[in-house]
């Protein structure tokens, strides 16, 4: 079920948004009251549990999405019908920013998470991109830093040993100070670092056996980060 939520309440920060509120949130965190007066959509809040789609490659890109929680998988198919995972989005990420540049998306956007977005009409980010220069900065910002993750992407999780990469992954799955870490199922990590997902499974195994992952719960681990940075550089 989609929320909406009105110029006043986004303005306000009434929308019961933990994470990134409308006003909080990295793209939006430069618009002033007065914006939000141009607003003449509403802005809206969408829950979505694993496996839902948030958009489809070739649909038509007509909105922007801020993940306000949750993770969100960019997936390419191959001619062969495998898949490739090619971004993990997390909370405060955009998506779908070719919207700004019309056509249509370029990948599969599929929930792996519970998650939850706010969804952005491009006719009301073009608009206030126009008239507040912050805005239009933090969406270059933005289209920027996608770019610098998907080199990322190539040089970290695409190369190496089959331990090194999931090392690497495991490191970027890192939330917070206390090196907790959510893992997924071990085809997703295996379409992320193109590896088999038994060899996903047996890495993630022998990490277990080594110390280097506390499971807390049923995907819920703390992580090793010391000695999982050690393998990813390759120094054990």
């Amino acid at each position: 079920m989609i929320k909406s939520v009105s110029q006043e309440d986004a303005w306000k920060g009434e929308a019961n948004c933990k994470i990134c509120s409308i006003r909080d949130t990295v793209l939006f965190a430069g618009l002033e009251e007065k914006d939000f007066e141009h607003i003449h959509k509403p802005i809206e809040q969408l829950p979505l549990q694993p496996g839902d789609a948030l958009y489809h490659a070739g649909s038509k890109a007509d909105r922007l999405f801020t993940i306000r929680s949750g993770l969100v998988k960019l997936v390419q198919y191959l001619p062969d019908g495998t898949q490739r995972i090619v971004r993990l989005l997390r909370a405060t990420d955009v998506t779908g920013m070719e919207a700004l540049l019309g056509g249509e998306y370029q990948h599969d956007a599929i929930i792996m998470q519970t998650t939850e977005v706010c969804v952005l009409p491009i006719d009301v980010v073009q608009r206030l991109s126009k008239e507040n220069v912050k805005l239009h900065h933090e969406l270059m910002k933005r289209w920027q830093r996608a770019l610098s993750d998907a080199d990322l992407w190539i040089t970290q999780l695409s190369t190496g040993s089959a331990k090194q990469r999931v090392a690497r992954l495991l490191i970027k799955l890192v939330c917070d100070e206390d090196n907790h870490c959510e893992l997924f199922n071990r085809e997703d990590m295996g379409a992320i670092l193109g590896i088999t997902t038994e060899t996903a499974s047996r890495t993630v195994a022998e990490f277990k056996r080594k110390g280097l992952l506390r499971e807390m719960r049923p995907n819920q681990y703390v992580a090793d980060t010391d000695k999982l940075q050690e393998v990813a550089e390759d120094l054990v």
